[in-house]
């Protein structure tokens, strides 16, 4: 039985086997869940049942991911949308940014950071709720510029997009955080535990690789030779440590 404390996840996917599961993770981890299986429907209980997230898909019968989005956030601007696609290329996430989406996880996606993912969006609509509380992640620095280049790489924070050694990418919300901290605090080591702490709010002890998860993208991202990185160093024992200079 739901109660007043859970918060509420709204799943708009088609695929019925990834919404049940979905549904079932969200579940088990004490959030309150619904699944809507075409765009239509999903509307409908969006207005109605009024979740704290909504998880989107693209593809969907009746009315597509965008059109729902566009409508959602002309209506409510705060609520968090995180677009779960199979559609990952680059010009889908612009689109999405462009629309007003809070974060975009590509399928097939890992369990785990997609309920990281899940918690950090909650847990903003929490600060939306609280007049006059300004969000906090941390008490960790962020670099607060609109670009960085190094190497041949260059990152614009204004589009969240990147040029680097894979091409141009469309960043997540979290990759910029991260980013944000490792270049706010380059040449100085950063620990898993402190990297979570400051991207997600997420302070408990955990053997999530999460944090590994996004430094393997990074690599592909902006290494020359991602398995020899030069930007992105791993520190035994520590955690990571960003080099510009490489």
């Amino acid at each position: 039985m739901e109660t007043a404390e859970k918060k509420r996840v709204l799943i708009i996917e088609d695929e019925s086997h990834i919404a049940e599961g979905i549904k079932l993770n969200l579940t088990l981890q004490g959030y309150a869940a619904k699944v809507a299986a075409d765009g239509i429907e999903g509307l409908e209980k969006w207005r109605v049942w009024h979740p704290d997230l909504i998880v989107l898909d693209i593809m969907l019968p009746m009315v597509d991911g965008f059109s729902i989005l566009q409508t959602i956030r002309r209506e409510d601007e705060k609520i968090p949308v995180l677009i779960l696609s199979a559609r990952g290329d680059t010009r889908d996430k612009v689109r999405g940014l462009k629309y007003g989406v809070d974060d975009y996880l590509s399928k097939p996606f890992d369990l785990e950071e997609f309920l990281l993912r899940v918690g950090r969006l909650v847990k903003r609509k929490e600060w939306y709720a609280q007049p006059g509380k300004e969000e906090k992640k941390s008490d960790c620095t962020l670099f607060e510029g609109t670009s960085y280049s190094f190497g041949r790489n260059h990152i614009d924070f204004v589009t969240s997009t990147a040029r680097c050694a894979a091409g141009e990418v469309v960043l997540t919300e979290q990759e910029i955080t991260l980013l944000r901290i490792f270049i706010a605090h380059q040449g100085r080591p950063l620990s898993r535990k402190m990297l979570l702490k400051a991207g997600w709010g997420y302070a408990r002890d955990t053997s999530t690789r999460t944090v590994d998860n996004f430094i393997v993208r990074f690599r592909k991202y902006f290494e020359p030779e991602p398995k020899s990185p030069v930007y992105f160093k791993s520190r035994r024992s520590v955690g990571y440590i960003f080099e510009p200079r490489g």
